[in-house]
């Protein structure tokens, strides 16, 4: 398999990665969408002595694809301090949060799934995955196995994700890491959406994988264009049933980040890298940081 248990907490959360869709012909801020295509942005002004930076990450891609530009390695050059969703340099607490992954009240997947469509998931990993035993994953979160079944599925022979090249380079720097949550509250997350809902998600992908694969690839190409808007709408699902939780996953979640900011921005340079998707919209990142007084302007990418 392309990706191991580091890579899988770290996508865990690029499957419900959604944003408020806006009116065409505007970005964050209201600019003219063909004036600004970049992921890294400066956040200043407010008192700031120094500014601090938010670049927009993509949890999974192919190899050749995550690569830092030049812009972003100046950025980390300045940060004293790099901020990911979760401290993934943290591998002991990452591994000792994997039984968080694992579904409440010991439950598995076949108490979720009829006959029929467990056999289907089962004989898809003992297939396309069979270095992982079937066995180890019938206990985790049916979203989880979407995700590994997601980026299995990539036309590519090897995955990485921008946070792992990100943190290559700021160890290169001796430069410190952190994290804006943690791996156990991450996954939490997912059991505030019903077992039986994320089945059924779990089969749609299986049953439409080409309809989603395609999805991902015009995905990956807004990001590779660092174009917001086209992420923002691509991220939004037309999925009534999520409505529900879009405050939980992402929104509540945009606005406990920009109070820690808050916190976290007078003391030093930070860069903070977090997925794209938390990014955009009147709820998103930028946005938010701006309500609370501070200019967050592009940066040539």
């Amino acid at each position: 398999m392309k990706k191991n248990i580091l890579f899988i907490l770290i996508s865990m959360l690029a499957w419900l990665s959604y944003s408020q869709a806006m009116g065409p012909g505007k970005t964050p801020g209201g600019l003219p969408s063909d004036s600004i295509h970049t992921l890294l942005w400066k956040i200043s002004g407010n008192g700031l002595q120094k500014p601090s930076y938010l670049f927009g990450t993509m949890h999974i891609l192919c190899a050749d694809q995550a690569t830092l530009s030049k812009g972003l390695v100046d950025v980390i050059s300045q940060s004293e301090e790099i901020y990911f969703e979760i401290d993934i340099s943290d591998l002991q607490g990452m591994m000792s949060s994997m039984k968080y992954m694992r579904m409440n009240d010991n439950k598995k997947l076949s108490d979720v799934l009829n006959d029929s469509d467990y056999r289907k998931v089962k004989e898809y990993f003992e297939k396309n995955v069979p270095l992982l035993p079937f066995s180890m994953l019938e206990r985790f979160k049916p979203l989880l196995i979407s995700s590994m079944i997601e980026e299995n599925d990539m036309d590519c022979k090897a995955t990485n994700g921008m946070e792992m090249v990100i943190m290559q380079e700021v160890r290169q720097q001796h430069k410190k890491i952190n994290g804006l949550e943690t791996a156990e509250f991450q996954a939490g997350l997912f059991d505030s959406i019903p077992y039986e809902k994320q089945a059924r998600d779990l089969m749609n992908y299986l049953d439409s994988a080409d309809v989603y694969r395609k999805m991902t690839d015009t995905l990956v190409l807004a990001y590779k264009q660092q174009d917001l808007d086209k992420i923002d709408a691509l991220t939004t699902r037309d999925d009534p049933a999520m409505n529900n939780y879009m405050d939980l996953l992402l929104y509540g979640r945009n606005r406990k980040w920009v109070q820690a900011m808050k916190q976290l921005l007078p003391e030093k340079c930070r860069l903070f890298a977090v997925g794209a998707g938390h990014l955009p919209g009147k709820d998103g990142l930028i946005e938010l940081l701006r309500k609370n007084g501070y200019t967050v302007s592009p940066v040539k990418n």
